[in-house]
């Protein structure tokens, strides 16, 4: 029963890692499995496949590269969304293992592409806000942020996947409160909400 708790809580904090970026987990994921550290389900072993490897070394690259240009990082925020659920989902099936069908895919996609899509969403609102009110200059940091989120949130349930899980959920409760503040703030000086 812990092996299947731990196997669920690798799935959901490789999930959340997808929200900050979607293609750099599924990278970290691919060389665990390259390098025999991590055993991936049936069907997933693609993953840790050379060319698998090339493909996601190049997306990573340029998604984490176009982050960083105005403009562009709200538009990929946009189209990430529903990227971020999709590897989500598959990253949380892919490292359940030993689990009946049913039960990995319904985890798999109601919590692993379920908090894939929240950390998105947040980080995106967060993203929005920052453009509001640094004319996208800020939005270098919220990036930064994001890139560390993804590698740190990665690394880190491999190694514990209970403290990765724990770090998601501070993330995500500091990123609430940030964002509650700041459209309180957007209320009372009568700017957009």
């Amino acid at each position: 029963m812990a092996d299947l708790a731990l196997s669920i809580a690798l799935g959901v904090a490789l999930a959340a890692a997808t929200g900050f970026r979607v293609f750099l987990p599924m990278l970290i994921v691919g060389g665990a499995a390259h390098t025999g550290y991590l055993h991936l389900g049936d069907g997933f072993a693609w993953l840790g496949t050379p060319p698998a490897l090339t493909m996601l070394g190049v997306a990573a690259l340029v998604e984490v590269l176009a982050y960083y240009i105005p403009v562009i990082d709200n538009v990929l925020d946009v189209a990430a969304a529903p990227a971020a659920f999709i590897a989500g989902t598959i990253l949380s099936a892919a490292v359940m293992t030993d689990m009946p069908p049913m039960v990995k895919w319904t985890a798999a996609v109601i919590a692993g592409g379920g908090v894939a899509g929240l950390t998105r969403g947040v980080t995106g609102v967060l993203r929005a806000h920052s453009t509001v009110l640094t004319g996208g200059l800020g939005n270098f940091v919220i990036s930064t942020a994001e890139l560390g989120g993804a590698v740190l949130i990665s690394f880190l349930a491999l190694a514990a996947p209970v403290a990765a899980i724990a770090l998601v959920v501070l993330f995500l409760l500091t990123a609430t409160r940030l964002i509650r503040r700041l459209l309180r703030g957007a209320k009372s000086s009568g700017g957009p909400a």
